[in-house]
């Protein structure tokens, strides 16, 4: 029987939040655990579906106003991520977490729903949404799409349109800008940090600690952003060997 599990603060502790979830001891998890506790106030709604006992996806999303990604928008609803994994896509799984989430922005009286998608890696694929009556509205560097599906008449969310210049502020080595919005976020800081290190490039760690700090992120996705002498290098964790080959395209 397939289920939608709403996490709360009442019951994160027990569900969990589906990511990382055979890990619940490692500091990943934990700084998300306690991040979710922190957002859960401000309208935060976490959404697990499950098939039987095993879990096979979530919906996160949030008022536009509280939004942890780097998206301008008035009384909408901003997805932070939808994941299905591996053998549980294409069965529909997807559709009936988006329901959820269009069902409360209507009852909420939202003027619509937006979301960060990317042509690249990490992100949900936007043709998903765009066959569920969503549109492009936006697009942002390096594979950012912004898509919405308005409910009113009203203007679309958009990107901010200063890339360059919000990157460009951290001019010397590799900076991380990272929340713990993500629980995969930490590991990541650890390989970067340890390969800049080998190296022998300067790394600055800085933390983002609320949604505004976010919103001003160099890259769309706003809760994770490597930066490489004054240009983005990547938004999302990667691997040590992926960072050598950024590193060595971008010298």
């Amino acid at each position: 029987m397939i289920e939608i599990i709403d996490v709360n603060a009442d019951n994160v502790e027990e569900t969990g939040f589906f990511c990382m979830r055979s890990k619940p001891k490692t500091v990943g998890y934990q700084q998300k655990l306690h991040w979710l506790k922190e957002r859960f106030s401000e309208g935060l709604k976490l959404k697990v579906i499950q098939d039987g006992d095993h879990p096979k996806g979530f919906i996160e999303y949030v008022p536009s106003e509280y939004t942890w990604r780097t998206v301008e928008a008035e009384n909408f609803i901003i997805i932070h991520c939808l994941w299905i994994v591996g053998q549980g896509k294409g069965k529909g799984y997807g559709s009936r977490l988006l329901e959820e989430c269009i069902k409360e922005a209507v009852d909420q009286k939202k003027s619509g729903i937006a979301m960060v998608t990317s042509k690249g890696t990490w992100l949900a694929d936007p043709s998903f949404f765009t066959n569920k009556g969503f549109k492009v509205e936006d697009e942002a560097p390096p594979a950012f799409e912004l898509i919405v599906r308005k409910f009113v008449d009203c203007p679309s969310p958009r990107f901010p349109n200063n890339w360059v210049e919000r990157a460009e502020q951290y001019k010397s080595g590799i900076t991380i800008l990272r929340s713990d919005q993500c629980p995969y976020n930490d590991s990541a800081v650890q390989t970067i940090s340890e390969t800049a290190k080998e190296l022998g490039i300067d790394v600055n760690v800085i933390e983002i600690n609320n949604c505004k700090d976010a919103q001003g992120s160099p890259s769309a996705y706003g809760t994770f952003n490597v930066i490489y002498n004054g240009k983005l290098l990547t938004y999302h964790p990667i691997t040590k060997r992926e960072l050598l080959k950024l590193l060595q395209e971008a010298t």
